[in-house]
């Protein structure tokens, strides 16, 4: 460019660089949002959170069954041991004679596992063998005919006499008194001339009570062979017999005997389908 065309002399003007592009910071608005501080938990919320839902293994689910059965099974225990007993009230001697039945009962439990040992040993050692056995054959039919009523038997015992002015006893009275006899070692027993075996029967009320089909009349009479020191205690346990004729206003007398005879019998019966299967 000439000086006449710029005649002041003044410079041109010359081009303003461009503008260089500003750094954009970001706002204090624009970072990004702090996560809210978590909420403080408190111990009962732990304790919670540990507890519920339950985390059961298989073996402590299996152990907690197992100690449930336990405590019930303790429970059931306890509770029959605490129901009422015949023998709460009873006194003391009446226990200690209970108890002395007991050891009678297993005595006499004892001497005849001694007797049959005794038995088998003769029959090993007898010289006569076939003598020996027919000798304890006859024994044992006699016994057996003892225990079946078909031949008389004698030997120490008691009488018990029920006199029922009242005409209460009943048929399963005198059945309960006969039970009691049985479970006290009672051999042979006979009721008004009655024999009284394994498939005797009582029937009827108080008044009109039949044994076997023959009808009995008060004052009824029991005759038993045993140990008296069994038999008698037998009855008169506390809730036993004798208490329970008195509450029907009816009267047992027990006297005992050291030799009483049973003789009322009856008639050897033939089986008839049974056999011996002996040859």
């Amino acid at each position: 460019m000439n000086n006449d065309e710029n005649p002041r002399g003044e410079q041109p003007d010359r081009p303003e660089p461009p503008e260089q592009p500003k750094s954009v910071l970001p706002a204090a608005s624009d970072a990004p949002a702090q996560p809210p501080a978590a909420e403080e938990v408190s111990g009962r919320q732990r304790l919670l959170a540990g507890l519920w839902p339950p985390r059961l293994s298989r073996a402590q689910l299996i152990v907690a069954v197992l100690l449930f059965g336990l405590g019930l099974g303790l429970a059931i225990q306890v509770r029959s041991a605490g129901d009422d007993s015949a023998l709460r009230g009873a006194r003391q001697e009446d226990l200690v004679r209970i108890l002395d039945e007991v050891d009678d009962r297993t005595q006499r439990l004892e001497d005849e596992k001694q007797r049959l040992d005794d038995q088998r040993t003769e029959l090993e050692n007898s010289s006569d063998q076939a003598e020996e056995a027919r000798k304890q054959t006859l024994e044992k039919e006699r016994q057996l005919g003892i225990l079946a009523g078909t031949v008389a038997a004698h030997g120490p015992g008691i009488t018990l006499t029920i006199s029922d002015p009242s005409g209460a006893v009943a048929a399963d009275m005198l059945l309960d008194a006969i039970q009691e006899l049985r479970a006290a070692g009672a051999e042979a027993i006979e009721v008004n001339g009655v024999r009284v075996v394994a498939n005797t029967y009582f029937a009827g009320e108080g008044g009109d009570i039949q044994v076997d089909g023959k009808k009995i009349e008060a004052p009824y009479e029991f005759k038993v062979i045993g140990k008296p020191q069994d038999l008698e205690p037998a009855l008169n346990i506390p809730g036993g017999v004798v208490q329970t004729l008195e509450k029907e206003q009816a009267t047992a007398v027990v006297e005992r005997f050291d030799d009483i005879t049973v003789d009322a019998l009856r008639p050897a019966e033939r089986p008839d389908y049974a056999r011996s299967s002996s040859p």
